[in-house]
C-alpha cells in the first residue's frame, strides 16, 4: 500500500501548476483519478507509475508520462530520496 504524501513545493506559473514531491520508498500518490490530464516525471531516484493495466518503472532518464484524464493511476517511490513532479493546467483545478 502506498503511503500518501503532500507536495513539498506547489508552484503556479503562467497557466500551469507544478507539484514537486519528495518521497521515500513506499510513499507517493495512491490510486486516484482526475477530470484533467497531467504529466509526471521522476527527477531523482525511481518511481513506479501504474495505470490501467500498465506498470512503468521511471527514473530521470525517462521522458515525462502523460496521465490521461479520467484514467486511474498511482505513483510510488521505489527508493528513498526520490523526487517526482506533476504538471497540469490551472484551467482544470
Amino acid at each position: 500500500m502506498i503511503k500518501a504524501i503532500e507536495p513539498k513545493y506547489h508552484v503556479e506559473y503562467d497557466n500551469s501548476i507544478i507539484n514537486v514531491y519528495h518521497a521515500n520508498r513506499g510513499e507517493g500518490l495512491p490510486r486516484h483519478t482526475h477530470v484533467y490530464a497531467h504529466l509526471t516525471m521522476c527527477n531523482a531516484g525511481s518511481c513506479m507509475v501504474r495505470k490501467e493495466n500498465i506498470e512503468k518503472h521511471i527514473t530521470k532518464e525517462n521522458k515525462p508520462i502523460n496521465l490521461i484524464a479520467g484514467e486511474w493511476h498511482e505513483i510510488e517511490a521505489l527508493e528513498d530520496n526520490t523526487v517526482f513532479v506533476n504538471i497540469f493546467s490551472k484551467d482544470y483545478r
